[in-house]
């Protein structure tokens, strides 16, 4: 089935709105329609368990092609747009019944196969429920996109638009959100970032090189009754000259053999993930480019891979774009692979396997290990990268670059906002004043120690958090007395001094080596001002 894009009719749109929303097609009741076994099953992208709910809710396992009793417009909904099977027409049309089948298909979303009420209908576009919840309060949305693999059996297309995959959430899990003037969502893709924004700005840009893209943007932005300034382009060029206080992108940062052919072709390229440049220099690129259109203090948060190369760590090599960037910059690197691992990853992505073309897979492979080769690539990091340009009158403070591979508590957001708060809050005391301050300790932090057995003192103390990035710290018997102290009452220098005095030290001394310690944990949300 060719593909095909959603139409904009301000007529059928809130009307389909609102058949969602009354067939009860949310996050909540698809789940709760399939159960949790074919839900889970069906977010690691396995469908059979969902197929056989759907179908048994549709009749289809009776090999029935019509009931009278009315079926579960969440199964019609999930079995026609999830799982890519084909329902009646009458069924369609009762669980839409603003819009019916004929709306739908004017939408583009659907294709009937005649006028009956037991022709089949196929969707045209995958249309799902999405919720979330951020400082603005919990939403739901319906996102279109194009059919994937597991709806239509088949390789993506090179344009393939993507729904909100594992990325686009975690990069709108971990964006700040602050309230702000301008945004500029970067490759928007269908549009998830850009809605998110959109409850925090007063206003977004959203750009692709995509029209399709940004058609499917413009169609979710009407569905869900947000406003978006859409823009059609390649990187920052649609927005040159303009300034923004946020700038997030998930960006096409998939590191893709260039111009590599098998027997069979090509190796397919997909416009949502592979940037068309060697390496990681699309990332590298935006990086570099970011900041001419960031406002001062204006911040980006973006994902990205780069390539670990043999004989150079990778925050020299990262860390060396932050120093011509000339940007705050925070890295965070939450995933490592190996080549091979990398390559596996992202040629089943596109839809090609072992088991379905063999040889296709066998001549990506090599491509994709050749192309490493030549680079001398051992690994590719994935992770976060936070930037920031310095306002007026201040130069760059911050350059952090640290691997994460922990869990962590989402949404992370809030947490690297007051991680920003807090190194500025530091950046502007000397240890006079910090020494002067009071500090509470954070709710979300717990102490464990560890005894051997039968000592009446501990010989590990660890001070952790619950919330953020779950950081644990090994305290010194001081630092934890410090912590365990610090309730606002007293200041860092009054309690120094009554520890010293406790453990029988000099105060000088003592402060020596607790004080650094105390920014530490004042810039990762151990202590609060």
């Amino acid at each position: 089935m060719p593909l095909g894009e959603p139409a904009i009719d301000p007529r059928l749109l809130p009307l389909l709105r609102t058949d969602l929303e009354g067939a009860g097609y949310t996050v909540d009741g698809v789940e709760d329609f399939l159960g949790p076994l074919a839900a889970a099953a069906l977010h690691r992208e396995q469908a059979v368990p969902a197929l056989r709910v759907a179908r048994a809710a549709l009749d289809d396992a009776t090999g029935a092609t019509s009931s009278g009793r009315k079926k579960d417009p969440r199964a019609v909904l999930a079995a026609l747009f999830l799982l890519g099977l084909e329902v009646r027409r009458a069924d369609l049309d009762a669980a839409l019944p603003g819009v019916g089948t004929d709306g739908a298909a004017r939408l583009g979303l659907v294709a009937a196969a005649g006028n009956g009420p037991d022709d089949g209908v196929r969707a045209l576009a995958d249309l799902r429920p999405y919720a979330a919840a951020d400082a603005a309060g919990p939403v739901t949305w319906w996102l279109a996109s194009d059919l994937g693999e597991l709806a239509t059996g088949r390789r993506l297309a090179g344009d393939h638009v993507l729904g909100a995959g594992g990325a686009s959430i975690t990069l709108a899990q971990v964006t700040m959100r602050t309230p702000v003037g301008r945004v500029l969502d970067l490759g928007t893709g269908c549009g998830i970032q850009a809605l998110h924004a959109s409850r925090h700005a007063q206003s977004v840009v959203a750009t692709d090189i995509s029209r399709r893209a940004l058609r499917f943007a413009e169609f979710n932005a009407a569905l869900d009754g947000v406003r978006l300034d859409l823009r059609e382009g390649s990187m920052l060029d649609p927005v040159a000259g303009e300034q923004f206080d946020l700038v997030v992108s998930n960006p096409p940062f998939v590191i893709t053999p260039r111009g590599a052919s098998t027997a069979d072709g090509a190796i397919p390229e997909y416009e949502y993930r592979d940037g068309g440049r060697a390496g990681d220099d699309l990332v590298r690129d935006l990086v570099l480019g970011v900041g001419d259109v960031l406002a001062p203090g204006g911040v980006a948060q973006m994902l990205g891979n780069w390539e670990h190369r043999r004989g150079e760590p990778w925050t020299e090599r990262v860390g060396a774009w932050l120093d011509e960037a000339g940007l705050d910059g925070w890295i965070i690197q939450r995933e490592v692979l190996d080549p091979a691992e990398y390559a596996e990853t992202w040629i089943r992505d596109g839809g090609t396997t072992p088991e379905r073309e063999p040889g296709a897979w066998a001549a990506s492979y090599e491509a994709w290990l050749d192309d490493f080769a030549t680079r001398d690539v051992e690994a590719v990091g994935f992770g976060i990268v936070t930037l920031r340009k310095p306002g007026a009158g201040h130069g760059v403070s911050l350059r952090r670059l640290e691997e994460h591979t922990g869990s962590v508590r989402q949404p992370l957001g809030g947490h690297l906002a007051a991680s920003l708060a807090a190194h500025d809050w530091l950046e502007a005391r000397d240890d006079a004043a910090l020494a002067s301050s009071r500090l509470s300790v954070a709710p979300d932090v717990t102490e464990e120690r560890y005894l051997t057995p039968g000592a009446e003192d501990p010989n590990v103390v660890i001070v952790r958090q619950g919330d953020g990035l779950g950081r644990g710290i090994q305290a010194s018997t001081g630092l934890a007395a410090l912590v365990g102290a610090s309730d606002g009452e007293l200041t860092v220098g009054q309690l120094i001094g009554a520890i010293a005095s406790l453990f029988e030290v000099p105060a000088g001394e003592l402060a020596g080596e607790l004080l650094p310690a105390v920014r530490g944990l004042v810039r990762d949300g151990f202590l609060v001002p």
